[in-house]
């Protein structure tokens, strides 16, 4: 793939086609890909050329943002068939002139990229202690009485990727079970206990296929597998 110079001293370009997966309920439906053509630059990412398209060629494409540094997880979606931060990939080091891009497998697809969060949260306590305020997003005093967890970025890379969340919808999912061990050591004994049954449920750790996918597709570095894992360890002590 060779660069583009325009003109000297201009900073080069390469002509990549962006192949996105369009779906609006009910206008594109069912789901297809249509392609875009741009001119993207070696800093560029992902999300940086789909804020470009948005703006120049399709006022209607859907996709999720908030941050733009890696702290919210918003932007996640498979790029060329692996799970990543659109904010954090950068578009020459696919090294690819296509770029295909995907939402997340496992969720409500609600459209074109964006994908509906809520199932994430479905086994995730809002008293547990490993919840944290929001950061403030920017031009905001505070983050609105939200809660984060720590270290994980809530961008559901880790289920989309699981092939155990793919063929069994009704699976805990990597997140929720690191989420159940990290908050065993913080609380008391008997809801430590209670914690492990629930994780130790036919839905919940047994379900996992040990892929071990979720931990390399984790971009904060939470490594759920290894925390089902030594779910699986109490359970069986």
């Amino acid at each position: 793939m060779q660069e583009k110079e325009k003109k000297t001293g201009e900073t080069p370009t390469r002509r990549i086609d962006f192949k996105i997966s369009r779906f609006k309920p009910g206008l594109i439906d069912p789901p297809r890909f249509q392609t875009y053509s741009l001119e993207v630059n070696a800093a560029m990412t992902v999300l940086d050329c789909l804020e470009q398209i948005r703006l120049t060629q399709d006022p209607g494409l859907v996709y999720r943002h908030s941050c733009h540094h890696s702290a919210c997880g918003t932007c996640a979606c498979i790029v060329n068939g692996s799970e990543r931060l659109a904010c954090l990939t950068r578009v020459w080091d696919l090294e690819s002139q296509i770029v295909i891009l995907e939402p997340l497998r496992g969720f409500v697809r609600i459209a074109d990229l964006a994908v509906d969060m809520t199932g994430f949260y479905r086994e995730i306590r809002a008293e547990w202690e490993l919840l944290r305020p929001a950061e403030p997003l920017a031009g905001a005093a505070d983050g609105g009485g939200a809660l984060r967890l720590e270290n994980c970025i809530e961008c559901g890379a880790c289920v989309s990727v699981c092939p155990a969340a793919t063929a069994q919808p009704a699976f805990m999912g990597p997140a929720a079970l690191a989420a159940v061990h990290n908050q065993m050591p913080k609380t008391s004994a008997d809801e430590r206990a209670a914690l492990l049954a629930r994780a130790a449920a036919p839905d919940g750790e047994p379900m996992c296929e040990r892929a071990l996918a979720c931990s390399r597709v984790c971009p904060t570095g939470v490594y759920p597998a290894r925390h089902i894992a030594d779910l699986r360890r109490l359970r069986k002590a």
